[in-house]
């Protein structure tokens, strides 16, 4: 007889994954935070194999490492990596821009064909877009000051433009699905280099840009906005990341 998975522990996986997930992006368990399966059970109310299996889980998405016989702690970002990431997201977001775009000017459905999509698809991907980069120009000091100090409300402002794109990109699945992986790190990133709110608000005037030329069907001029949002994204992220774990252990 097979015996069949237990539904309640694999929700609770769920839920301790999600719950670590979330504490590793928000910086609350920061680079080289050692992991202990007792610890963490305690804290998220569940037993030691649901985190034992959320452990593994962190692991395969790189957020977790092991660091010898039974230590596990949370990974560090090094620079070069930071690097690396950008330089994959720049060639997706940037064929994700081009794509929105055209599906735009061609009428908004599936794969650009306007015959699929026809005009009520272009309208509303035209008006989502637009009413998009007014709510980005709209960003300044005054609108992030009042904002909470995590700045969940101007984060959550990229998060539906991020899901604007996705929709964008149906007939495209692998492509959306290549973006989706790298969000969680970029995510990560974006705590640990503590953004200011004058980088802020000019990302945000950046993703207004990239919003308009989406909406306005063109291509070539939304890839290039998205190539120099995402170069000043890297060069500020590279002037306040932290030290890495290992740098630091190497001059303490």
């Amino acid at each position: 007889m097979v015996a069949r998975a237990d539904p309640t522990a694999r929700t609770a996986a769920d839920r301790a994954f999600e719950a670590l997930r979330v504490a590793i992006v928000e910086g609350e368990l920061a680079p080289g935070a050692p992991l202990t399966e007792v610890e963490q059970a305690s804290r998220l109310g569940v037993s030691r194999t649901p985190v034992r299996e959320a452990f593994a889980r962190l692991i395969a998405a790189g957020l977790a490492t092991e660091r010898g016989p039974r230590t596990l702690v949370v990974s560090d970002i090094e620079p070069d990596d930071v690097t690396a990431l950008f330089e994959l997201r720049t060639a997706l977001d940037e064929q994700a821009a081009r794509i929105a775009a055209r599906r735009v000017a061609d009428g908004g459905g599936p794969g650009g064909d306007a015959r699929a999509g026809g005009d009520g698809a272009r309208n509303a991907a035209v008006s989502r877009f637009t009413a998009l980069a007014a709510r980005f120009a709209a960003v300044d000091a005054a609108t992030l000051s009042a904002d909470d100090p995590q700045r969940h409300g101007y984060y959550g402002l990229v998060a539906e433009f991020d899901a604007a794109l996705d929709d964008a990109l149906t007939g495209s699945p692998y492509l959306a699905a290549a973006i989706a992986s790298t969000r969680v790190h970029l995510a990560r990133v974006r705590r640990l280099a503590r953004a200011d709110d004058q980088r802020l608000a000019q990302s945000a005037a950046e993703h207004a840009a990239i919003a308009r030329a989406i909406a306005d069907g063109d291509p070539e001029r939304a890839a290039a906005a998205t190539r120099l949002h995402l170069h000043e994204a890297l060069t500020s992220i590279h002037a306040h990341l932290p030290r890495s774990g290992a740098e630091n252990r190497e001059t303490a």
